[in-house]
């Protein structure tokens, strides 16, 4: 059976089943970030990737690259209620390639890791053939150890999300902002039961949630908060929103939407986790293996 015959999640299912762990690892694979009890502290492990043709096209800025490359992995941080530490970059480039081009992707991994208080403490550089790879392994923590899951959602709870959504293809995608601040937020205001991020869009993404929380979901498509020029269907499925996707009990939903600073981005209520299963899901969202995908850029 080929990859495309099964597609991502079952894929990654496939090949994670039955991975060696130890009492140390409190989350192994399967969430956003794994999480391991080090030295009587929490710490949080992520590692990203993003690919020439896949993530972004050459003639993209190369400092845009450098940002997304390490900002999706600050975002999988986020998602788990922390903040992000030390990275490690991996870079695949081919010899044709420019230095100037290398040198702006590192200029655009200098300011992420300078705005997100990130340590890059090393890596590796490789030749590659033909494609550009940025690779980023990235550490976390979470302030008092509380971490967020995917798999805490109850039937009854609310779902949130931050911002807006859509139309990432339109540049959004190489210049989103990690919701660091707002996901810290939550977690030191509310008992958060379960969040993501928004990667590969809410159809897709969603139902992961309610899968790991063992729950069913309604959504109000009509309460989508939907990016200028965008359509709904643009809003559940293009993907690297980046957003914030969580679930809070109904009675926490009040204190959440009356004590929500300000500053951050929107916040909108788009339907709540009920009792079930989910059965099959949402057509839409980003599959790396889906056939009829060439490229996110």
């Amino acid at each position: 059976m080929k990859l495309a015959e099964l597609g991502e999640d079952r894929v990654v299912a496939a090949l994670t089943k039955a991975l060696p762990v130890d009492e140390r690892v409190l989350v192994a694979a399967g969430d956003d970030c794994a999480v391991v009890r080090t030295a009587g502290e929490i710490l949080l492990l992520k590692t990203d990737c993003v690919m020439e043709n896949v993530h972004f096209t050459r003639d993209a800025s190369p400092r845009a690259v450098g940002w997304k490359a390490l900002c999706r992995a600050i975002s999988d941080t986020a998602a788990m209620g922390g903040r992000p530490g030390d990275a490690l970059i991996t870079v695949a480039l081919p010899p044709s390639l420019p230095l100037a081009w290398a040198q702006g992707l590192y200029a655009g991994l200098r300011r992420a890791a300078t705005v997100y208080h990130v340590n890059l403490v090393g890596g590796e550089t490789a030749r590659s053939p033909s494609l550009i790879f940025v690779s980023v392994a990235l550490t976390g923590s979470v302030p008092g150890g509380g971490y967020v899951t995917r798999a805490g959602g109850k039937p009854g709870d609310q779902l949130y999300v931050t911002g807006s959504l859509g139309g990432s293809i339109r540049g959004h995608h190489l210049t989103f902002r990690p919701r660091v601040e707002e996901a810290l937020w939550l977690n030191e205001h509310l008992a958060v039961h379960a969040m993501m991020d928004l990667s590969d869009g809410l159809a897709k993404d969603l139902p992961r949630l309610a899968r790991a929380s063992q729950t069913a979901y309604r959504l109000d498509v009509d309460r989508l908060p939907v990016n200028r020029g965008c359509t709904v269907e643009q809003a559940l499925q293009d993907g690297e929103d980046y957003e914030l996707l969580f679930a809070v009990a109904r009675e926490d939903a009040v204190a959440l939407e009356a004590g929500w600073p300000k500053a951050f981005p929107r916040l909108t209520c788009v339907g709540e986790l009920s009792a079930g299963r989910v059965r099959g899901a949402r057509r839409g969202g980003f599959d790396h293996f889906d056939p009829r995908i060439q490229s996110t850029p």
